[in-house]
């Protein structure tokens, strides 16, 4: 694995593998909690990486031994462009930066794979959410913390990603009884892909990247795109139309099936040009 090349203080980015960026949340002392002064610079990160034509696949994790705490509750760090703000404006403005992580993570080009390495806590929870996969180590283990200090457990993006990946029964348990979801069972409820022991768990998130990598480009990102269309539509009627213009598309515009054809006749992988 390469130095780190980028990021700031607390955001280590790492190009471990041709194609494959490893964005860490680098505060292990504080359980890499969303105190701002790591979340802002994640997005940032994020945002550059999405750029990044180099880049095929995210793999998101945390040092240490957590993935994310959530809220930092002792020091949540400097909020940028509030002089002259109230308070109820500065919490809005506060929310809506974190809201804006989530978003940068889901909106991203390239596949993001979640590769859950401890605790999933409370904003944590919703930021593997946001990760297209999710990977976890047997120390893994997922809670909406929010109804346990006495708040709501629905923020940051969780009420309407959790069921649309679980169910609504499962999310309604999770969420109104603040309990712990751990690896094993996240694995048994869809919640994550595998499970693996701790120390395998880099290694399995880019197993899995390099399946992604040997696929079309277009083709990759336009299935992520779908998959993102079908939570927002409210009907199949709605959403069946996009699927069959994005096939089209990549059908159209590209010899990729034709390639494939011949890959299988060949007993060899294809070589996808796009």
């Amino acid at each position: 694995m390469t130095d780190a090349e980028g990021g700031s203080d607390f955001v280590r980015i790492e190009y471990p593998k041709p194609s494959v960026a490893l964005v860490t949340l680098n505060r292990p002392d504080r359980m890499n909690s969303m105190a701002f002064d790591l979340m802002l610079p994640l997005r940032e990160t994020l945002e550059a990486i999405s750029r990044d034509n180099d880049v095929r696949v995210v793999v998101l994790t945390g040092a240490g031994r957590a993935f994310c705490s959530g809220a930092d509750l002792e020091n949540p760090g400097r909020i940028p462009d509030i002089d002259g703000l109230t308070l109820p404006t500065i919490a809005m403005r506060s929310m809506e930066l974190l809201e804006k992580v989530i978003l940068t993570v889901h909106g991203m080009h390239q596949p993001v794979i979640g590769a859950i390495n401890g605790p999933a806590i409370g904003g944590g929870f919703c930021l593997a959410l946001a990760c297209d996969l999710r990977i976890a180590g047997e120390s893994a283990y997922f809670r909406a913390a929010g109804i346990n200090n006495g708040l709501t457990a629905s923020e940051l993006g969780i009420g309407y990603l959790l069921p649309r990946a679980i169910g609504s029964a499962r999310a309604a348990d999770i969420m109104f009884t603040g309990r712990d979801l751990g690896a094993a069972e996240s694995e048994r409820v869809g919640l994550v892909s595998k499970t693996v022991p701790d120390s395998d768990l880099l290694d399995a998130s880019y197993e899995m990247a390099d399946r992604i990598i040997g696929f079309s480009r277009p083709g990759i990102e336009l299935t992520k795109r779908m998959l993102a269309s079908s939570l927002d539509a409210t009907s199949l009627t709605a959403h069946i139309g996009h699927e069959g213009l994005a096939q089209l598309f990549v059908r159209l515009t590209t010899q990729n099936f034709e390639e494939a054809v011949r890959a299988r006749r060949e007993k060899r992988a294809p070589d996808f040009k796009d």
